[in-house]
């Protein structure tokens, strides 16, 4: 188990990250490649993104070079999953590149001993081998999840969208208490099911929540206690559709009734979203979701507020009823 100890400052320091973070994504997804668990949710790009990196000529090099460094277990390297990619992916390949050789050299030292590391993983500590490396990281990110950020993006949105809620109507004690069966939050410790049993002391630092798209199960945190706290944590996944008795979507009576588009729109809007994250939800552009929405407005389905330069949508209770009746087999499962 994972203990995280709050102070009052700490409470205070809480964010949630909005944006994923491409290099917690790039692990996660090759952890994917390694689990069955929870593929049911992933399906889809698993098959697409097998086929892409095989297309590419990019599977040998996942299979001998990353998979070796990103394995399932109790560690893997700290320094491959750097605070700056939080500003993007560029950010944190230039962190990759500018880690002191002394750390890389560490922390592939604690690999080897905890699940062993592959004889050339010593070469990283050299410049031009990591730079080779990160070509290889950035190649494997342009082909397994570039194509799928839309939609990364979407499910971070819409999470953003439920964690404020929680904030607004409970504090930072609610917030920290909604993410799931693998995290209890007991002021002011937040406990975490994890590999190892150890404890994190916030000492005033914070603590970033950083929502992920390819991670299943519980969340996970950095191995140095003494770098910026982190805890990634899993997305909410919808659950696999099955057919019902006339052979048809569990959607279907909805989409039937307002059309696939909007159908999308008022599930999306279940837990509070803009017109920009409807428009990705929905896979259209925003002036089209605008007049969606101003149609289910017009329906008395949602109603929209002003925040500053975004419109938030919310469901109306007609809308939240017909949802519910439109989707009654369209379960959400927590990852």
């Amino acid at each position: 188990m994972l203990r995280i100890h709050f102070t009052d400052a700490d409470l205070a320091r809480v964010r949630v990250a909005s944006r994923p973070d491409p290099l917690w994504e790039i692990f996660f997804s090759l952890i994917r490649f390694q689990r069955r668990r929870g593929l049911w949710s992933y399906a889809d790009w698993h098959r697409t993104a097998r086929a892409a990196l095989h297309g590419k000529g990019l599977a040998p090099t996942v299979r001998n070079v990353l998979l070796p460094l990103y394995p399932v277990g109790t560690y893997f390297p700290d320094f491959l999953t750097p605070g700056e990619a939080s500003e993007g992916l560029d950010a944190g390949l230039d962190a990759i590149l500018g880690t002191p050789r002394r750390r890389v050299l560490h922390e592939l030292a604690i690999l080897d001993r905890v699940s062993g590391a592959p004889a050339w993983a010593r070469q990283l500590a050299d410049d031009e081998a990591r730079r080779k490396f990160v070509r290889t990281v950035r190649a494997y990110y342009d082909v397994a999840i570039l194509p799928n950020s839309d939609r990364i993006q979407a499910h971070v949105d819409a999470d953003r969208s439920l964690r404020a809620r929680a904030l607004l109507d409970g504090g930072t004690d609610k917030l920290l208490a909604g993410f799931g069966p693998h995290v209890r939050w007991r002021c002011p410790m937040l406990e975490v099911d994890y590999a190892e049993d150890r404890d994190l002391y916030l000492q005033g630092r914070g603590l970033t929540l950083v929502p992920s798209y390819f991670c299943w199960g519980g969340p996970v945190s950095l191995a140095d206690s003494g770098l910026p706290p982190v805890l990634a944590y899993p997305l909410r996944h919808a659950a696999p559709r099955t057919d019902d008795a006339n052979g048809q979507e569990p959607w279907a009576p909805l989409s039937a009734l307002l059309g696939a588009t909007r159908a999308v729109i008022l599930q999306a809007t279940a837990t509070g979203a803009t017109t920009s994250e409807l428009a990705r939800a929905a896979g259209v552009s925003a002036a089209s979701a605008t007049r969606h929405t101003t149609v289910l407005r017009d329906a008395g389905l949602l109603v929209s507020q002003r925040h500053g330069p975004a419109v938030l949508h919310t469901l109306t209770p007609t809308g939240a009823a017909l949802l519910r009746s439109g989707g009654q087999n369209h379960g959400v499962r927590p990852a």
